[in-house]
């Protein structure tokens, strides 16, 4: 419990975490920034690192610090498709027999069949629904790959997608990040970039729903 309040902390205090950390370290930050992303993408094991809430915040502090917007852009977006497409070989590799794996503390199988499911719905689509939908596009592409989706495909969806990802979600937060009225409501600004990135799938599912009548 001690470890999950000191990451909820983390989360609902990320302006002033990253802030800290881009002042302390200065050009170093892009590699933390790239790092982070690209483990949140590339590694089922580490679902809960911030995604949407980071790229957020990292668009606000490029819009008052030393941060590079447009460099910022190009090293997140190689980030999450590098990440995608490691998750992707490591489902390659594992195949199916990962879903007989036990739950351990590295490792939730419920989080893994929600992203089966979701990818059963969606094919090909759900790799690029799924960068908006925090847990769910971090084992997105690992299912991918153990369906064997075929490689072009594969990364069609996801360079498409991580583009969409970075620019959208970044430059909401370089162009807004900073408006008084979202700054010193932070915590609610992240709860709702949590509700908005399950809008897409919603609108998804009513859509299909809707072609079955």
């Amino acid at each position: 419990m001690h470890y999950l309040a000191i990451f909820i902390d983390f989360i609902l205090h990320l302006d002033i975490h990253l802030a800290a950390l881009v002042t302390t370290m200065g050009n170093w930050s892009y590699a933390i920034l790239f790092l982070i992303i690209f483990v949140e993408t590339g590694l089922v094991i580490t679902p809960l690192l911030p995604g949407d809430s980071l790229l957020f915040v990292a668009g606000s502090l490029a819009s008052i610090s030393t941060l590079n917007v447009h460099f910022l852009l190009f090293s997140l977006i190689i980030a999450a498709i590098l990440g995608n497409t490691t998750n992707y070989a490591i489902g390659v590799w594992l195949g199916p027999k990962v879903f007989h794996f036990p739950k351990s503390r590295w490792f939730n199988p419920i989080y893994l069949q929600k992203a089966h499911l979701f990818y059963e719905k969606f094919g090909g689509r759900a790799i690029l629904l799924a960068r908006f939908i925090p847990i769910i596009r971090t084992f997105a592409p690992f299912v991918a790959g153990i369906a064997r989706m075929p490689w072009g495909r594969f990364q069609l969806f996801n360079v498409i997608g991580s583009l969409a990802w970075v620019v959208i979600i970044i430059y909401l937060g370089y162009f807004f990040g900073n408006v008084p009225a979202i700054k010193n409501n932070f915590s609610l600004v992240i709860i709702a970039i949590i509700i908005i990135s399950i809008i897409p799938p919603i609108i998804e599912f009513i859509n299909q729903k809707r072609k079955k009548y």
